[in-house]
């Protein structure tokens, strides 16, 4: 299907827009050539009206009037066939000109299938591959601190672009979606069932218990003056009076502090006992009361729900994010320290295996090979479609300016090719009378 050439690729263009869509002199190789051939052809044409004139005088003068005119006609010729590669000769619209941005689709599609059908083969690549040592090449740069700068510098430079192209209010609501999905879907009632029955099969529920104790002995070293104020309200004014509150209320936190420090120490104590005994009973609740599995998880989606955590799970991506930009940042992160030393070793490791190596190789193959198998026809595609949607003008401008030099060649030697021809067939025609 042929597409109107825009006014840009006409040869009556203007010099702005000529410069949109060609290099300057600088950067068209082929320039000087085009006018040398240009200039040729305007020798030929001045050559072939002198000799016209005075070949009446000079009989002789027919052999270069030949060989002038016969390479005019070359020169047109070329001169035409070149042109109508890229544009219509003259602006007019002669059919089969402008063949370039004509078919620029066709084009595009048959450089995609070139490109399938000839490199992106399977066993192409893995003719390729085949006896290409990948894994010892990585380990011989991995090896040598100084060796494998350009590869961690390159690996650091590749993490920083990923990092940065990511869309942060994205992978912040997936992170926080996720974290939350999976703490609601938990079911921590029945975890905490568990821990507590493990704990007290390997007995080691006594921690729990004297952790409880420690707390209760600080709560009621924190809280006697509150005791005392209310031992001292439920008494009579008369008892107040004779000082019986304090000594009621003495009598109580010393017994409160030396039933903790019983329970603490005798850890067959009958309260201690009783403690095992409703802890066995809370683990089996918690894996078998509906209620009480019920009460949990509304607690635990209540605790998700407070602000506090949601922006919690809100920062987690960017704290991350940041974790790793920093890491980047730093020059010697792959090189010096426990991660460069990892490395080093790693890389000597597999460099001293061929096992190993053959092995990462056969991999990588497969890999590679695989992937040309799965998405070739998607790469081509991607090339194909990069190329139809070039501006017509650039892709001309690329194609004219790859080939042009050979192309201004075959004007000049259309010009003496064409010259030399007229001049051969004038000469036999004068000595065959």
């Amino acid at each position: 299907m042929q597409t109107r050439t825009p006014a840009a690729l006409s040869p009556l263009r203007t010099p702005a827009q000529r410069s949109a869509v060609e290099p300057s002199g600088a950067a068209d190789p082929a320039r000087p050539l085009r006018r040398l051939a240009t200039g040729l052809l305007v020798v030929m044409a001045a050559i072939f009206a002198a000799s016209n004139h005075y070949a009446a005088a000079y009989p002789a003068l027919g052999y270069v009037r030949a060989f002038a005119e016969a390479s005019m006609v070359g020169g047109l010729a070329d001169w035409f066939a070149v042109t109508a590669l890229f544009r219509h000769p003259l602006g007019l619209p002669i059919p089969h000109t402008a063949i370039v941005p004509n078919n620029k689709e066709r084009i595009a599609n048959t450089i995609g299938r070139f490109l399938r059908t000839n490199f992106l083969v399977p066993h192409v690549i893995a003719r390729r591959l085949d006896g290409l040592d990948l894994a010892g090449a990585v380990a011989r740069r991995l090896a040598q601190p100084e060796g494998g700068g350009r590869l961690r510098q390159a690996f650091r430079a590749l993490a920083r672009q990923l990092l940065t192209a990511v869309d942060d209010a994205a992978i912040t609501a997936m992170v926080r979606g996720s974290v939350d999905r999976r703490l609601r879907g938990f079911d921590i009632a029945s975890a905490l069932g568990g821990a507590i029955e493990r704990a007290i099969e390997n007995r080691r529920h006594g921690a729990l218990v004297d952790a409880g104790l420690r707390w209760m002995s600080k709560a009621l070293a924190d809280n006697e003056s509150l005791i005392r104020d209310q031992v001292r309200e439920r008494t009579s004014w008369v008892m107040r009076l004779a000082g019986i509150d304090s000594t009621i209320a003495d009598q109580i936190i010393s017994a409160l502090n030396t039933t903790l420090r019983e329970l603490a120490t005798d850890p067959a104590h009958p309260m201690r006992l009783k403690a095992t005994e409703s802890l066995v009973g809370l683990a089996f609740d918690l894996t078998h009361d509906a209620g009480l599995r019920a009460k949990v998880e509304a607690l635990r989606d209540e605790v998700l729900s407070h602000p506090a955590v949601t922006d919690y799970l809100d920062g987690l991506w960017v704290s991350v994010k940041d974790g790793l930009m920093r890491a980047t940042d730093d020059p010697g992160l792959l090189s010096e320290g426990p991660i460069g030393a990892t490395l080093r070793r790693l890389g000597a490791s597999v460099e001293a295996d061929p096992a190993i190596r053959e092995q990462i190789n056969a991999y990588a193959r497969r890999a590679i090979v695989g992937a040309v198998a799965s998405y070739g026809d998607s790469i081509a595609a991607i090339v194909s479609d990069t190329v139809k949607g070039w501006d017509t003008g650039m892709i001309t401008a690329k194609l004219e300016g790859v080939v042009g030099r050979d192309l201004q060649y075959i004007r000049m030697n259309g010009t003496i090719v064409g010259g030399l021809a007229g001049l051969t067939i004038y000469t036999v025609s004068q000595l065959i009378g």
